[in-house]
């Protein structure tokens, strides 16, 4: 299986054949934007389980989590027309979520998976969580589960509807109509927040990962970090439904490829405006880089540090992001987009093979990337060392 596309980047091209063909991957896409120039956009592997499907140009993949990048850059870009402020209440825009001792939880707040609301309460079902109403609702009326804006905890796949629920009081719009009107169409991106059935038959089926065994000697088995992966418990294996594509889900349901990830991330990463496109301002995308929540991840029990919708620089996370003016976050398995400002830079990469592999030191999953995009983006940064 030979990889398609065009690429500047010396090996990348190799490395990403040898990977398909000893199945460390089925099918993957990278994209590498650098100061306005696409260095490499290239594809390869299947599409399929049964590797009888070549994944083409326009295939498109679950990316998890990397779609919380993307609804939070919907919020930024509503803070950058004035019509959000990232530092007010999120009952300001949302009255009920008041409610339960959350009045002072701030927008800020669940950018930086910092507001206390990590999850839902139970008892609660997937069948919820796809009835955006009703999971608002209860998100709304819950009380939080640490003091809001003292400790980082992943909000696993609720985030996307507290931001998104945010967007949809501001603008009426429901947040994946709202981002592919304002955001991918006039860039002209192949990214979906709720997925039509036109473009099903592009949508390469994800192979869950295989679990690992963990250190759970800190884990009490009604803490947070429990009650966050059960409320509710959702098996890798939902992605492939349709149910799941049809609905907003905006923290994990975003399908797309390294491509149209790189070209909507590229706004972050060039000063907000990319291929004559200004969606933000270069003081919004700054505010991006202020740490708002470090520490021990109560949730994740790993180190993070969360700027404003986006992960900053740690090793311990990402440790083929080096220190300097970046962000990043990825998707359950391995998706995963980093912006490097300084150098007007980002890498994208989406995969059908999802992974689980231990974060650096330590007997726990690693919660972003994994050592193929590590490999990928080691031969992009020896490309751009030299030249």
């Amino acid at each position: 299986m030979t990889v398609s596309g065009t690429s500047q980047i010396p090996g990348l091209t190799e490395l990403l054949e040898r990977n398909v063909a000893t199945g460390v991957e089925r099918g993957a896409s990278i994209c590498v934007i650098h100061d306005g120039e696409v260095l490499a956009d290239v594809w390869g592997g299947w599409a399929d389980v049964e590797a009888t499907v070549p994944w083409e140009r326009d295939t498109i993949v679950p990316v998890w989590s990397t779609s919380k990048v993307m609804t939070n850059l919907a919020a930024l870009v509503l803070a950058d027309r004035g019509l959000l402020d990232v530092e007010a209440p999120v009952a300001t825009y949302w009255p009920e979520f008041a409610a339960n001792g959350k009045e002072s939880v701030t927008v800020t707040h669940v950018l930086s998976h910092s507001s206390g609301v990590s999850g839902w309460e139970q008892p609660v079902t997937i069948d919820d969580v796809f009835d955006w109403d009703k999971s608002t609702a209860m998100l709304a009326a819950q009380a939080p589960w640490w003091e809001p804006g003292s400790a980082p905890g992943y909000h696993l796949v609720d985030q996307g509807h507290l931001v998104g629920e945010v967007i949809r009081r501001i603008t009426g719009d429901m947040p994946g109509r709202w981002f592919a009107r304002e955001i991918a169409e006039p860039l002209g991106a192949d990214f979906h927040i709720g997925l039509a059935a036109e473009h099903d038959h592009r949508v390469s089926p994800v192979t869950t990962p295989t679990m690992l065994e963990v250190d759970t000697s800190a884990v009490s088995p009604d803490g947070i970090t429990v009650r966050t992966f059960t409320g509710p418990f959702m098996h890798a294996s939902v992605a492939n439904t349709e149910r799941w594509r049809r609905a907003e889900i905006p923290a994990a349901n975003g399908h797309g490829n390294a491509r149209s990830v790189a070209r909507i991330q590229a706004l972050v990463s060039h000063g907000g405006e990319y291929d004559g496109v200004r969606l933000l301002s270069p003081e919004t995308v700054q505010s991006i880089l202020r740490p708002r929540a470090e520490g021990m991840d109560v949730v994740l029990n790993l180190p993070t540090r969360f700027g404003l919708g986006w992960h900053l620089p740690l090793p311990a996370m990402m440790p083929s992001v080096p220190e300097g003016r970046s962000c990043y976050w990825g998707g359950l398995g391995g998706s995963v987009v980093v912006n490097d400002l300084d150098r007007r830079l980002t890498i994208a990469y989406a995969m059908n093979r999802m992974i689980f592999e231990y974060a650096p030191g330590m007997k726990q999953i690693r919660a972003c990337g994994d050592s193929r995009y590590d490999g990928y983006a080691a031969l992009v940064e020896a490309a751009l060392s030299s030249s």
